[in-house]
């Protein structure tokens, strides 16, 4: 899969699975517009992948949830590198908290970031492919958890949930502009953030079939197949990503 001079937008991008679509986006040859909140890590990963990949990686932080730097990076995208091709709505919060007492402030911000981002970012980047008249393909990140279950993540699941019916909702309005879009739904994955809890990968190895949690080169690797020439026929699908977890579902717990 070669994406020689194709430019691409993923939010939430700093680390992890994020940092990883990124970082082999760049090596088979995109322009990228890494984002993430947290401006140091957004700088230092830009810069690792542009020095390792050699590659033009451009650090973008801010607010993933916030209409208004959306259309900044899409703006940054086209003056940089004066197109868009893909845009990777990756960017999400998890908010654990039982549902009996869940808060609404966390509850609106699980939506903003999660829904709204996803939702404007693909509005923004569709926009823009309209005006190109060349297609694109838009990818949104969902999750197990908006097909399964999962204990204090009522919030977060109806958000995974929501945005693989926006997928399949917007293959309506997207396709005749031959631009694509599908979710990739991660289950459970090593990332800094999990393998920093030792029983993480000890409980998801014995409950995942294929005997391991997934690696973010996992999630990566279906990211960019899904975003590539390759799959242009492929439109308002979900690929879960989770060892077959979801297919017998035990907890964690």
């Amino acid at each position: 899969m070669s994406f020689k001079n194709k430019v691409a937008i993923v939010t939430g991008a700093g680390q992890g699975i994020g940092f990883e679509i990124c970082s082999q986006l760049a090596k088979k040859g995109a322009h990228v517009i890494l984002n993430d909140l947290d401006e140091t890590l957004a700088k230092q990963a830009a810069k690792k992948i542009s020095d390792n990949q050699h590659a033009n990686c451009i650090a973008m932080a801010g607010d993933s949830g916030d209409i208004h730097f959306i259309q900044q990076m899409v703006e940054a995208g086209v003056s940089q590198f004066g197109h868009l091709d893909i845009a990777i709505a990756n960017a999400g919060i998890t908010l654990f908290g039982d549902f009996f007492t869940y808060p609404a402030e966390s509850f609106f911000n699980v939506m903003r970031v999660n829904l709204g981002g996803s939702f404007f970012l693909a509005q923004a980047a569709a926009n823009q492919m309209k005006k190109q008249e060349d297609g694109g393909s838009v990818l949104l990140t969902s999750s197990v958890t908006g097909h399964q279950a999962h204990k204090d993540l009522a919030a977060y699941g109806m958000s995974k949930a929501a945005l693989e019916m926006l997928a399949k909702n917007l293959v309506i309005e997207l396709s005749k502009y031959k631009i694509n879009i599908n979710t990739v739904a991660p289950g459970a994955t090593l990332t800094k953030r999990t393998l920093d809890d030792p029983e993480y990968s000890k409980i998801w190895s014995q409950i995942t079939p294929m005997g391991r949690p997934a690696t973010v080169t996992d999630i990566a690797n279906t990211a960019l197949f899904l975003v590539s020439e390759k799959a242009k026929h492929i439109t308002g699908q979900s690929i879960i990503v989770d060892g077959g977890w979801t297919s017998i579902s035990p907890s964690p717990f």
